[in-house]
């Protein structure tokens, strides 16, 4: 999950890059379409089998995670990157308290301390407060972050049922290159050439490689573990944002960065 989020960190990098030559329909179809043709030409020249018989739970992640990513990308493009970062790794939040009521148990004191820490972190985060111009992709923002918890709760079911790490990805790809597309046609086509197509490659490329690092970790590891560890791409792209796009953190920021990480370590504490 470490790893993860080195690697969402740096596509949410790119992404940024690419907001202003590529719509969000576009991003995300540039994103996943990376993902299916890489892992797809791996399983078949191992000779491995694309057949699943889960093929209802994997529409459901698929239609929860392109949901989540559209929201996220317009966040990214439009709101500064570790601001629409921290919006989006809500998530963790979101999905300690959906496998909580999923599994049918009460929260206990230390979890319902954890995640309120987290989310005064992530307030204290956001404190400055969004221009008429950008409270529409800051709530969008947030929004992606209870899709993302909505598809990760599905991953781990996945992972529960047996399907393999890189079958949970290539139908994910596949679901969000077709819906991605279908955007598209309503939106635009923006041409391709050798000064941007670097910036869709190394996006896809750190999305795949991020994406089959996060999906093994949550069906291997402990849910609630792995979810806190997620929020070390907060401070990835708070690092990235001030490295490449001038961002100034103050000292409040860092305060809420080590709030999130507090109620990271509260959570797995807390956690089965």
């Amino acid at each position: 999950m470490l790893a993860a989020s080195l690697l969402f960190a740096c596509m949410g990098v790119f992404v940024k890059l690419g907001a202003s030559q590529f719509s969000t329909a576009e991003l995300v179809f540039y994103r996943c379409l990376v993902g299916f043709l890489v892992i797809g030409a791996v399983v078949l020249a191992r000779g491995g089998s694309l057949r699943t018989p889960l093929l209802g739970k994997h529409l459901s992640r698929g239609v929860a995670g392109t949901l989540a990513l559209a929201l996220y990308f317009y966040a990214i493009a439009h709101l500064p990157l570790a601001t629409a970062v921290t919006l989006n790794y809500t998530s963790p939040l979101f999905f300690a308290l959906l496998t909580t009521f999923w599994l049918h148990e009460r929260p206990s004191r230390k979890l319902l301390a954890a995640l309120g820490l987290g989310f005064v972190g992530v307030v204290l985060l956001l404190q400055p407060t969004f221009s008429r111009e950008q409270w529409l992709a800051g709530l969008l923002g947030l929004a992606s972050g209870f899709g993302a918890g909505v598809a990760y709760l599905n991953v781990r079911m996945l992972g529960e049922a047996g399907e393999p790490e890189w079958r949970t990805v290539f139908y994910f790809s596949l679901i969000a290159t077709v819906a991605a597309g279908i955007g598209m046609l309503f939106d635009r086509f923006s041409p391709l050439r050798w000064d941007n197509i670097g910036i869709l490659l190394g996006m896809g490329a750190c999305a795949t490689a991020a994406q089959l690092a996060m999906t093994r970790a949550y069906r291997m590891g402990r849910t609630l573990v792995v979810a806190s560890l997620a929020y070390v791409t907060v401070l990835c792209a708070s690092l990235f944002g001030m490295l490449l796009f001038g961002d100034v953190l103050g000292l409040d920021s860092w305060l809420a960065m080590l709030l999130i990480i507090a109620s990271g370590v509260l959570t797995l504490r807390s956690g089965r």
